[in-house]
């Protein structure tokens, strides 16, 4: 199964894969038609209810091939309303092809004709609230027919993630109730809970489209407009003593992904120098020349003001180290990003908090991990070593595998030229980033997607010659990527 979200992502990598949307489209209405044949006869009447977007698209697509049966596609809007481009280009394909149309602005206005058949595609996956008008009137009309009705993705009206209606609660939740439903690339969570027909049909998404990162796994993440300081992320680095360039490339690297506030806990004998790499970041000086286990009250102090702490950037290592990691993760309830030194302690810690590790190969094997040549291979056992700590894994490579224990991903965005030191920092200051406003495995995918993208800007730039601070620089373009 897909929810609704993962599926707009989906759609977006296998565009990006060189599938594009258009096709899509074109093979979504074709399954739809499909079905319509299979229930009635040739010459029976078919009305299409459809709305602006691109699930209305994939009806328009459906009515062209349904050149035996009495058609008549209804827009329930106006055509210049129409959202999308590809859309748009079917809808305007039906008039060159003298396919009956009817722009439906006003709810008064909807007649239907006693079809036999209807195909419900006002609204797609991913829409919330109840149905609004000529929609709900619509949908009332389609429900009062003795018509066979075939929905679309999802019939209007109902969340495909939940199967309840999307206006529950509001004493106001018409949706229609479909006999059939065409569903496309994978079954949604929420169609086993209604009383109709499922088909899943293949429309021709790559399994790559899901398998790897792509633009997709970027959606959701852009920032509200309406949004104030504070309300993109607060990001807590935890760093730095015998090393001063780590934790400040890691707090950097969160800023250009887009955090708000990025704040550094570091031995006070280099917080200057951390300070002088940048003034957009605010320091906190912990007493001493290294992080140890003195410093673990004022760092939970410190992390309780943030949403994700990114732990591990230059603390080097030393039993006095592993010692304030062991004992503020197991104090630690939050969300964080666990790096370099810190690693080994996290499997033989018990902690309440959500964490992210994003060792190399090496690294991953002194957790206890194992790795393989073979990406799939090395996807199979990074995934059962997951299950086994209960924390999402970010294994660095040439191919990238992240993971939770349950979903898996593959990253190839990157290049050798990456292979240069401070990139690992930069790639967990991203990935903190995006776990102040996304769950910690996507928050992993994008993060090493986008810190991938960016390296391979720097390159065609600056070939193997580039540096970590090269992948800071192109982060904000690489989280525009499309």
């Amino acid at each position: 199964m897909i929810t609704s979200d993962r599926m707009a992502a989906v759609d977006a990598n296998a565009a990006a894969l060189g599938v594009p949307r258009k096709q899509l489209m074109e093979s979504s209405g074709n399954a739809v038609a499909r079905e319509v044949r299979e229930l009635a006869d040739p010459g029976a009447t078919v009305e299409l209810l459809c709305g602006r977007g691109n699930n209305g698209g994939d009806a328009f697509v459906a009515a062209r091939f349904l050149s035996a049966y009495d058609v008549t596609v209804r827009l329930l809007g106006r055509p210049e309303s129409i959202r999308t481009e590809i859309a748009r280009e079917n809808w305007e394909a039906l008039g060159a092809a003298g396919v009956p149309t009817e722009s439906v602005a006003d709810a008064a206005d909807l007649a239907l004709d006693d079809p036999d058949v209807i195909v419900d595609a006002m609204l797609g996956t991913g829409v919330a609230g109840a149905l609004r008008e000529p929609e709900r009137t619509a949908a009332r009309l389609a429900n009062e027919t003795d018509a066979a009705v075939v929905a679309v993705d999802v019939p209007s009206g109902i969340d495909a993630d939940t199967g309840e209606p999307t206006g529950e609660g509001s004493g106001d939740e018409v949706r229609v109730e479909a006999d059939r439903v065409v569903t496309f690339h994978d079954e949604k969570p929420g169609l086993a809970a209604l009383d109709a027909a499922v088909t899943v049909a293949d429309i021709g998404i790559p399994a790559a489209a899901e398998r790897f990162t792509g633009p997709g796994d970027l959606l959701g993440i852009a920032r509200d407009p309406t949004s104030h300081k504070g309300e993109n992320g607060e990001v807590l680095v935890i760093g730095g003593g015998p090393y001063t360039g780590a934790p400040s490339l890691s707090a950097r690297s969160a800023l250009r992904t887009g955090a708000d506030l990025v704040r550094v806990a570091c031995p006070e004998t280099v917080a200057r120098t951390v300070q002088g790499y940048s003034a957009d970041l605010i320091v906190r000086g912990l007493p001493g020349d290294r992080v140890g286990p003195a410093h673990v009250d004022r760092a939970l102090e410190l992390a309780a003001g943030n949403d994700v702490v990114v732990l591990g950037p230059g603390l080097g290592g030393g039993d006095g180290t592993r010692e304030f990691v062991r004992r503020f993760l197991s104090r630690y309830g939050g969300r964080a990003v666990v790096d370099a030194d810190a690693l080994r302690v996290v499997p033989d810690v018990d902690t309440d908090a959500e964490l992210i590790c994003t060792p190399h190969q090496g690294e991953l094997v002194g957790m206890g991990g194992e790795t393989a040549d073979d990406p799939d291979e090395r996807a199979a056992l990074v995934r059962s070593f997951a299950d086994e700590v209960g924390h999402t894994l970010l294994v660095k490579g040439a191919t990238d595998v992240v993971t939770d224990g349950d979903a898996v991903r593959l990253n190839r965005t990157g290049n050798p030229g990456m292979t240069v030191g401070g990139t690992g920092d930069v790639l967990a200051g991203a990935v903190g980033a995006l776990a102040a406003v996304t769950d910690p495995f996507e928050a992993a995918a994008a993060g090493t997607y986008v810190n991938g993208l960016a390296g391979d800007a720097a390159a065609a730039d600056l070939g193997n010659g580039l540096v970590a601070t090269d992948l800071i620089d192109r982060l904000p373009e690489a989280m525009r990527d499309e």
